[in-house]
C-alpha cells in the first residue's frame, strides 16, 4: 500500500467511483474488500489511521457471543459462529483456537453452563472448532492454575477464536488494495457533494498537507462507527440519532497472572456482562465493562468506576491479586450500538448491524461486531448494487484468503502474525542486518518491522506503529513511550522527515501513552 499514490488517485480521478466508503474500521475495510472483489470501482477514506477507533480496542476475540445466547438472540449467535469459522479458515495466521474455561463455584453451574455450551457447539455445526466438555476441579486447575480456588467445584471448557484486531484490519486494507480498491488514511470528509438532492461524493481534506479535494461516487457509504450520526446530520439536519455509545475497558497484565494457554470466562458480572481473562501476545487481557456514555471521542479514557470494577473482578477471580502497579496498559473503546426505544441499558442492546439509506441516497451501516464484519460488508454491497443499478459479480469473500493467509509459519515465531508477508521483513533484515535490533528491550518488535510498516502498511505516525501495526502501546505503555524516539528516527528516514517532525512525533505519542498507563491515566480524567 502506498499512501501518496492513493491520495493522488483520489485527487485526480476523472470518473466517479462506484462507491466511496467513509471510515477505515472493520466495517469500512470489509466493505472495500467485498465491493472490490465483485468488480466495483472502490475508494475509501479514513480521517485518522485504519482501525484507530473501536476496531483496535476489542477484547481480541472472534466469537459467537455466549451472552447473546443467554439473551435469546440465537440468530446473531448462529451468524457469528458461522463467520468465526470462515475467518478461522481465511486468516489462519491471525485467528487461533483458544480454550475458555468457565470456573464453577455453585452446584448448579456445571450442568447449567455445560448444557448451554453444548447448544453453542451445535449452532457452530461443521464450522465448530472443538467440542465443549465438563471438567472436574483438578482438570480446571490444570488449565487455569491461578484461578481462585475457594469454593471451586469444577468447570466447563469450550472453544472460541482469538485474534489481533488491528493486524486483521491492516490485512483487510491490503486485501482491498490488492483487489483494486483505492484506500487512503488521514483523509477527512468535510462535506457531502449533492446533485439534484442526491449524494454524489464528498469534499475531503488531507490531514497531513491540508490539501482540499473532491471525490465523486455513485454511492457514498457511511461506515464511521461511533461517528455515523454526525455524517447523517450533515446529510439531513433533521434526522434523529440512531447510535447509543457504550464504553468497554480492558487492562493488560503480565503473563504470570494466567500462565497458561487457556482463558477464563466469567458468564455474569455485577453489570450483567461477561468477563474475560485472555492470554494474548504473552500478556493477559482482562475485560470488559459496558458503560453508557454521551461523549464521543477518538481517544476515550477509562472512568474511575470502570477501573475499580475491572480491578475488583480481577482480584476476585485470580489467586494473585493484581495491583495498579502490575497493570502494563489500560485501554478503552466505544461501541456504536443501535438504539432500542428509550432504553439506557446498553448491556441489553443488540450487536446486530443496521443499514439505513437516506432520502438523498447516503447509505449508513452501524452496529455489529468484529466477528461479523464480512457478513455486514456483504449486506452493504448488496444494497449498493441496488442503489447504483449495477449488477456486480456474486460475493466471494466466504472463500477469500486475506493477505498474509498461511498456516505454514510456526505460531511461536516472532513474525508469525504477518503470515506470508513476513518474507518482506526477512528481506529487510537481510539487506539491513542492523535492523534486527529490538525497538525496546521489553518489547518483541524488531526495527525491520517499523521499516516494513512505513513501506508497505501506510504507517504515517509513531502512534500508527506503536499502537496498531505493532501492539506495543497495549503490551507495555511505559516501554512503548520509551521506544518512541527510536521509532520516530527510523520512520523519519523512510518518510524523509526532519528533526522537528521527530520531536513532535515523540512528544505527541508520549502524551497519548500517558493515558494508557494505569497510574498516570487516573490523573488525566
Amino acid at each position: 500500500m502506498n499512501r501518496e499514490k492513493a491520495f493522488d488517485a483520489l485527487s485526480h480521478s476523472n470518473d466517479p467511483f462506484d462507491l466511496l466508503i467513509i471510515g477505515g474500521g472493520a466495517t469500512g475495510l470489509g466493505t472495500a474488500v467485498d465491493a472490490a472483489t465483485r468488480g466495483l470501482r472502490v475508494a475509501l477514506i479514513e480521517q485518522s489511521d485504519f482501525a484507530k477507533g473501536t476496531s483496535s480496542r476489542s477484547t481480541k476475540l472472534v466469537h459467537g457471543g455466549v451472552r447473546y445466547l443467554r439473551q435469546g438472540n440465537v440468530s446473531l449467535v448462529l451468524e457469528a459462529l458461522r463467520e468465526r469459522g470462515l475467518l478461522y479458515r481465511n486468516a489462519p495466521h491471525l485467528v487461533r483456537d483458544m480454550a475458555f474455561v468457565i470456573p464453577n463455584y455453585k452446584w448448579w453451574e456445571g450442568p447449567f453452563y455445560g448444557v448451554g455450551m453444548k447448544v453453542y457447539d451445535a449452532l457452530a455445526g461443521k464450522l465448530g472448532i472443538a467440542p465443549s466438555r465438563w471438567l472436574d476441579k483438578e482438570e480446571t486447575l490444570a488449565r487455569i492454575p491461578t484461578v481462585e480456588t475457594e469454593g471451586l467445584t469444577g468447570g466447563v471448557v469450550y472453544h472460541d477464536g482469538q485474534f489481533d484486531d488491528s493486524r486483521l484490519a491492516i490485512n483487510l486494507a491490503q486485501t482491498a488494495v490488492k483487489q483494486g480498491a483505492c484506500l487512503a488514511n488521514y483523509v477527512k470528509c468535510t462535506g457531502l457533494i449533492k446533485e439534484d438532492d442526491t449524494v454524489r461524493g464528498v469534499q475531503a481534506e488531507c490531514q497531513e498537507s491540508g490539501k482540499q479535494i473532491e471525490v465523486r461516487a455513485d454511492c457514498v457509504v457511511n461506515a464511521t462507527g461511533t461517528f455515523v450520526d454526525g455524517l447523517r446530520q450533515i446529510d439531513d439536519p433533521s434526522c434523529h440519532a440512531i447510535v447509543s455509545l457504550s464504553q468497554g475497558i480492558h487492562i493488560v497484565l503480565p503473563k504470570s497472572f494466567l500462565p497458561t494457554d487457556s482463558a477464563i470466562m466469567i458468564p455474569k458480572t455485577a453489570d450483567g456482562r461477561v468477563l474475560f481473562a485472555v492470554p494474548w501476545h504473552d500478556r493477559v487481557v482482562v475485560g470488559t465493562t459496558d458503560t453508557p456514555l454521551k461523549q464521543n471521542s477518538l481517544e476515550p479514557r477509562a472512568l474511575e468506576e470502570e477501573r475499580a470494577f475491572i480491578m475488583e473482578h480481577a482480584q476476585q477471580y485470580l489467586t494473585n491479586d493484581p495491583t495498579p502497579d502490575d497493570v502494563l496498559s489500560i485501554y478503552a473503546g466505544l461501541r456504536p450500538l443501535v438504539k432500542a426505544g428509550n432504553s439506557e441499558d446498553t448491556a441489553s442492546l443488540s450487536r446486530d448491524h443496521t443499514i439505513l439509506v437516506s432520502n438523498s441516497g447516503l447509505l449508513t451501516v452501524t452496529g455489529g461486531k468484529w466477528t461479523t464484519y464480512r457478513k455486514m460488508a456483504e449486506d452493504v454491497v448488496d444494497h449498493v448494487e441496488l442503489l447504483i443499478g449495477k449488477e456486480a459479480e456474486p460475493c466471494c469473500t466466504k472463500q477469500l484468503p486475506l493477505v498474509g493467509s498461511t498456516d505454514e509459519l510456526d505460531a511461536s515465531a516472532n513474525l508469525a502474525l504477518y503470515g506470508s508477508e513476513a518474507s518482506h521483513i526477512q528481506r529487510i533484515l537481510s539487506d539491513r542486518p542492523e535492523s534486527v535490533e529490538l525497538i525496546h528491550p521489553r518489547l518483541p518488535y524488531q526495527q525491520a518491522e517499523v521499516i516494513y510498516h512505513v513501506h508497505t502498511e501506510m504507517a504515517r505516525t509513531v502512534e500508527d506503529v506503536l499502537s496498531r501495526r505493532t501492539r506495543a502501546l497495549l503490551l507495555d505503555a511505559n516501554a512503548a513511550s520509551e521506544a518512541a524516539a527510536t521509532v520516530a528516527k527510523l520512520m523519519a528516514v523512510e518518510l524523509k522527515q526532519d528533526d522537528t517532525w521527530q520531536q513532535k512525533q515523540v512528544s505527541d505519542f508520549q502524551t497519548l501513552a500517558r493515558g494508557y498507563i494505569f497510574t498516570d491515566s487516573a490523573s488525566l480524567q
